[in-house]
């Protein structure tokens, strides 16, 4: 299998809520919500980069999908990383977020590493870190 992932889906419980925070809130491009003449249908992308897509699709639309019962979701089960070019940044979007609705979970610190990272909750409680790292900077910078 070659890797070719295209589009990320988060299950949401509130579609517009969660179109509204990226849309509105971090200022994420959308052409807003599709589908809604079908039952299980409304979904809304987002452009992210390289080609690569946003997805929010309310859960029990995934459910239906798959025929796996709506559950109990756990913020731990992955993260979202969005790499950034100084820590300045770091700092400016964790503030955006923050202004938008997020939950601010960890604030930015340096790590252990050698970086410098914070993570914020999305109104889902997907989780996302925003990091800076000398030695991953993003190459459309």
């Amino acid at each position: 299998m070659r890797p070719r992932i295209s589009v990320l889906t988060l299950g949401v419980s509130d579609l517009e809520k969660s179109v509204k925070f990226y849309r509105d809130g971090l200022g994420f491009t959308t052409k807003g919500i599709v589908g809604k003449e079908f039952e299980y249908g409304a979904v809304a992308f987002f452009d992210l980069q390289s080609g690569l897509r946003l997805a929010l699709w309310p859960r029990k639309s995934i459910s239906n999908d798959t025929g796996i019962p709506l559950e109990d979701s756990s913020a731990l089960e992955f993260t979202i990383g969005h790499n950034v070019v100084s820590s300045d940044e770091v700092n400016t979007i964790m503030k955006l977020a923050e202004k938008a609705g997020a939950k601010i979970i960890k604030p930015a610190a340096d790590t252990f590493w050698g970086g410098y990272a914070g993570y914020f909750q999305d109104p889902d409680g997907h989780l996302w870190e925003i990091v800076y790292n000398p030695d991953f900077i993003p190459e459309d910078e």
